[in-house]
């Protein structure tokens, strides 16, 4: 077991810096507008006219960020630096704070609204380049939006964060992160989101308050999100923190097993690190009722109907293989190994794209490579498969 671990370092360093990475060097950098392009469709036709989203951006810019971090190269610091400027010249709201949905090819404000989602991921990139590099106008800019995360959408008479708000944080009708979601006010998805960039911040700036609500964000986990009858995670809640709608994601239970774990670890609080390990072991146990020796990782159930989406998201397997890795290198699981690597295995074979670079939206159910979804775009972002490539190479 010891060679597997070491061979698949190897392998996904390789892949990070020969097909991801420059990928999005070579064919998503926006020379005549600046930033980035806002979408390269499935069939590898570049969109120069698409808007440009919030997410993409702050998830290029944590991923170069992570990668001249770790490696050093100045073209990923060039990289990471064009992202920081389109963060802060152009997504950054200078009248009322926070991030826009989105702006158009140009980088004019186009979707104005406020969608806690995104501003995590601001802080999420922001406060990586500052890891990485010593900015601090990039710290500078991730305090801010955690302050205005923290002043418009924290409940602070039932907890929790509410989904989205208008420009001038008032409240709106449609929360939804997209159309495949519920319009509830509070989410999984979101919160595991705020969970995420509030660990990276308090790594490079150790705020008491900070430090407060990312624990408070754990235990909403452990409390509220968490089904502990079946140890996945549900998905939706109303305000009151009442479940909505019965959906299995398995991908969102591996990728919440690590980064509840990577929270704990970071706060250095041994009360709640052993309270949390025991569920990071069941919540990724329950995650893997989705995972399929040779083939990968299914991508959610409907549990009332007993339907099966059985798509291999390109996210889903990447968030698995660390989600595995995670409790080999902490609990010395070595089928949680075997598993990353049965499920890297099923990459390697089906969704990395060795001619144009990049890996493909998914594999349908019937087997065939999905090329309708983007290669690159609003929501097909370096950041779930550099990160895994990543979090392989720091851990080992």
């Amino acid at each position: 077991m010891e060679t597997t671990i070491f061979q698949l370092k190897k392998e996904v360093e390789e892949i990070l810096t020969t097909n991801i990475l420059p990928y999005w060097m070579d064919k998503m950098t926006d020379v005549q507008h600046g930033g980035f392009y806002g979408r390269i469709n499935g069939q590898e036709v570049l969109m120069p006219e698409a808007e440009k989203g919030a997410i993409l951006n702050a998830r290029i810019l944590w991923t170069f960020s992570s990668a001249y971090r770790l490696l050093h190269k100045p073209e990923y610091l060039e990289t990471a630096t064009r992202a920081k400027r389109e963060i802060i010249d152009r997504f950054y709201d200078k009248e009322f704070g926070g991030i826009y949905w989105s702006v158009s090819a140009e980088g004019r404000p186009l979707d104005t609204k406020k969608q806690i989602y995104a501003i995590g991921f601001a802080i999420y990139g922001l406060s990586e380049y500052h890891r990485a590099t010593g900015d601090n106008e990039a710290l500078e800019y991730a305090i801010r939006l955690f302050h205005d995360i923290e002043a418009h959408s924290f409940d602070r008479k039932k907890n929790g964060y509410c989904e989205a708000l208008t420009r001038e944080w008032e409240e709106m009708a449609d929360m939804r992160l997209s159309d495949k979601d519920a319009n509830e006010r509070k989410t999984m998805n979101t919160h595991l989101h705020i969970l995420e960039p509030y660990t990276n911040l308090f790594r490079v700036w150790k705020d008491d308050y900070l430090k407060h609500q990312l624990h408070n964000l754990v235990r909403l986990f452990i409390d509220r999100i968490l089904d502990t009858e079946t140890s996945h995670l549900q998905l939706f809640f109303n305000d009151d923190w009442e479940s909505q709608y019965r959906i299995t994601s398995y991908g969102h239970d591996i990728e919440a097993s690590w980064l509840l774990h990577e929270a704990a670890l970071v706060l250095g609080d041994k009360t709640l690190l052993n309270e949390v390990e025991p569920r990071v072991i069941d919540i990724a146990e329950a995650g893997t009722e989705g995972f399929l020796t040779t083939a990968g990782m299914l991508y959610e159930q409907h549990v009332d109907t007993a339907s099966i989406d059985a798509d291999r998201h390109w996210w889903v397997q990447a968030e698995a293989i660390v989600g595995y890795v995670n409790l080999y290198q902490h609990f010395d699981d070595k089928l949680s190994l075997s598993r990353a690597v049965q499920c890297w295995e099923f990459v390697k074979r089906h969704l990395i794209d060795r001619e144009n670079g990049e890996w493909y939206w998914s594999l349908r159910a019937d087997g065939s490579v999905n090329r309708n979804e983007d290669k690159a775009g609003f929501w097909k972002c370096p950041y779930h498969n550099g990160r895994m490539c990543m979090e392989v190479m720091e851990r080992f």
